[in-house]
Formats: structure tokens, sequence, C-alpha cells
């Protein structure tokens, strides 16, 4: 009994000798996260997406987002995300933006700008579009990008028209003064993210395959994809997207590159 009454009072002589001079100890966490990786950008109509690697600080509370018009310039505040995604509606198509997203904690402490290399040029696009064989109907044979419309088959500004040649056989078709190249199967336009090189077909037109997304070159250098949707008789159906930045090949996706040995001479602006 003496025994458990003396293990009883340990803890009260302990407590008591504790008075005035007793330090309160308080953790103060300023140690910020670290910058966010892996960012890419996806355009769209009038805007950009972004994703990257979720941060794995156990008091990560959110990431703000910052853009700009070059890598080292200044980077103005444009949002928060509490997640690794974040849709920047005020891109406008054909200017091209450069991104950078920090990572911030519980207490407020905010990492540096991410150092990937993120920028799009957001561009328009359509569904459903469809033309008629110019042997049925020349008005409606062709189709304008920077117009965004059908066309007669043969103007000006026609950057590609639909044809059936005398054996039955559906060709997508341009003028000479543009270029058109078969990027094969794909289960969406957005699959192919960029215009190629090279590899142009020197025939100028080429073979209507359903599902096939075809990329084109135009007369006034700018890049465009069309992906065949269905055809039919004496008609073809497409989905399209058109880059309005002049000689700029980036169709859909940006991917940010790790510089880990560069870093931005640039600020972030709130």
């Amino acid at each position: 009994m003496r025994i458990l009454y003396a293990l009883l009072l340990l803890p009260l002589f302990f407590l008591s000798a504790c008075h005035d001079d007793c330090e309160e100890i308080i953790l103060i966490d300023d140690f910020a996260p670290l910058p966010p990786v892996g960012i890419v950008s996806v355009s769209l109509d009038n805007a950009v997406e972004l994703q990257w690697i979720e941060n794995q600080e156990p008091d990560l509370a959110g990431y703000n987002i910052y853009v700009s018009d070059r890598y080292n310039g200044s980077y103005d505040f444009i949002g928060t995300s509490h997640t690794a995604t974040f849709l920047d509606r005020g891109a406008v198509n054909g200017l091209t933006n450069y991104y950078a997203v920090t990572a911030f904690d519980f207490d407020g402490n905010e990492s540096e700008l991410s150092r990937d290399v993120a920028y799009d040029t957001p561009r328009p696009e359509g569904r459903g579009v469809t033309l008629t064989d110019r042997f049925v109907n020349p008005n409606r044979a062709g189709y304008d990008f920077s117009d965004y419309s059908v066309t007669h088959f043969d103007t000006d500004f026609t950057d590609f028209f639909f044809e059936i040649d005398g054996n039955g056989i559906p060709y997508l078709a341009v003028w000479d003064d543009s270029e058109i190249q078969d990027m094969g199967y794909t289960s969406s336009i957005d699959e192919i993210s960029s215009a190629p090189a090279a590899g142009w077909n020197p025939t100028g037109d080429a073979l209507i395959i359903r599902g096939h997304t075809y990329v084109l070159r135009t007369f006034d250098n700018h890049f465009a994809k069309v992906r065949i949707v269905d055809i039919a008789g004496s008609a073809v159906t497409f989905d399209w997207a058109y880059q309005v930045a002049k000689g700029n090949p980036e169709l859909v996706v940006g991917h940010g590159n790790s510089l880990s040995k560069r870093s931005r001479k640039g600020a972030r602006r709130h």
C-alpha cells in the first residue's frame, strides 16, 4: 500500500516543483514546402489546364498559380488550388503563357516558383463539322480554319477540301501551297500534340479513314489537325483544332521540363 501511495505522489511532486520559472516551448514552422514538379499544360479553347505531381508534405495546404509572358519574366498570381490541377480560364487563343506553381502549408510558408518550363498557347477547336464531296456540292466541300467555317472548295482561304475520286475513294486534299500528313489512328484528336517537322504527303492529299487524325500546315504557316469522326456516302464529319499563333506547331499539350541547374530570374507578384 505504501508503494502505491509513493507512486501516486511522485507526479504531484514534479508538478508542484514547476512554478513561474517554467518556460513554455512553442514550435514555429518556418520551413516552406518544396516547389511543385512535373508540370504539364494542356491547350484548350481560350483556356489552359495545368497538372503537376502532388506534393507530399504532411502540412501541405494548397498551391498558388502564377503566369507570365516569358520564362524569366515577372509572374502574376492568377489563382489558388487545393489539388494538383488548375484551369486558367483567362488564357487567350494565340497568346503564349508561361506558368509557375508554388506550394504553401498551413502556416503560410510558400515555396519558390516551380522551375519547370511550362508554357502553352491556347487554340480554337470544333466538333462535328461536315463537308460534302466537291463533285456533289462544291460550296460545302472546303474548310477555312481562320474563319472557322465551311466554304467553297476553291477559294483563296480554303485550307483543305473533301473529294471522292472516280474510283469512289475519299480524300482530304490541300492546295500546292499547303501540306497534309496522315498521323494514323487515334482514339481522340488530343493524342496528336504537335505538328511534325517533316513527312508531309508529296501528293497533297490523304486517304480518309475513320478514326485517323491528319495534321495540316496552311498556306500562311499555321498548323491544324482534323480527326475523322464519320464518312458516309458523299459526306465526311470531323473534329478539328487550329493554332492561331503563326508558326507555332503546338496543337494540344506542352510538357514542363525540369531544369534543376537553372533558376528563374523573374519574381511572383500578388
